[in-house]
């Protein structure tokens, strides 16, 4: 087993914002590979995210985010636990950062849950004539996928992120929640747009 240097130690903890103690176990588990401790950190947060899933909200802040253009904009409503939390600036840059992504995004839905049968209903209807020419036996199975595919991109949650693409927006979210050891969730955004009369 490698030895884990406090530079390493460091290194992770500047690019996650995760404790120290997390940065040196997963580094630990990783064998001082750091972008395999970035895995395991991941994987680690969606974990403890739903460990506190029962928790309740009693704080959050509402953040905003306004194109250069100034003709788009969006403002979020991101949940937590505490006002300590509420009131850290790297929480309100989380919630702002979320602003910006949906502001270049324009998501529909928050989560899956929000997609209405209607929804589904238009979108497998012109979907069905895209698949149409397919054999019987695979029609369902490809018309599946592009029904996931399309309202993927439509759902905040899961959408990559614009600043690191690697990450979705629900994984930001549960690696806030393991940095700050709280129930986090965004609430609800509404994005503006001018509109051309």
């Amino acid at each position: 087993m490698s030895t884990i240097t406090t530079e390493q130690v460091k290194e992770l903890r500047d690019q996650t914002g995760v404790s120290i103690m997390q940065c040196k176990k997963a580094l630990e588990e990783a064998g001082g590979d750091i972008e395999k401790a970035i895995v395991i950190l991941r994987k680690k947060s969606g974990e403890i995210s739903a460990k506190k899933a029962d928790r309740t909200f009693g704080s959050g802040t509402i953040q905003a985010y306004i194109h250069a253009t100034g003709n788009v904009g969006t403002i979020v409503e991101l949940n937590c636990e505490t006002d300590f939390v509420a009131n850290n600036e790297a929480f309100k840059t989380l919630a702002r950062d979320i602003a910006m992504h949906i502001t270049a995004t324009n998501p529909k839905f928050l989560t899956t849950n929000d997609i209405t049968d209607a929804d589904k209903q238009t979108a497998k209807e012109v979907f069905e004539a895209e698949v149409k020419d397919k054999p019987a036996n695979m029609r369902e199975k490809v018309l599946e996928g592009k029904m996931n595919a399309y309202f993927s991109e439509m759902v905040l949650l899961n959408q990559p992120f614009i600043k690191n693409p690697e990450v979705t927006i629900q994984g930001l979210v549960d690696g806030a929640v393991q940095k700050f050891g709280e129930k986090m969730a965004v609430g609800r955004f509404k994005r503006f747009k001018i509109l051309e009369r």
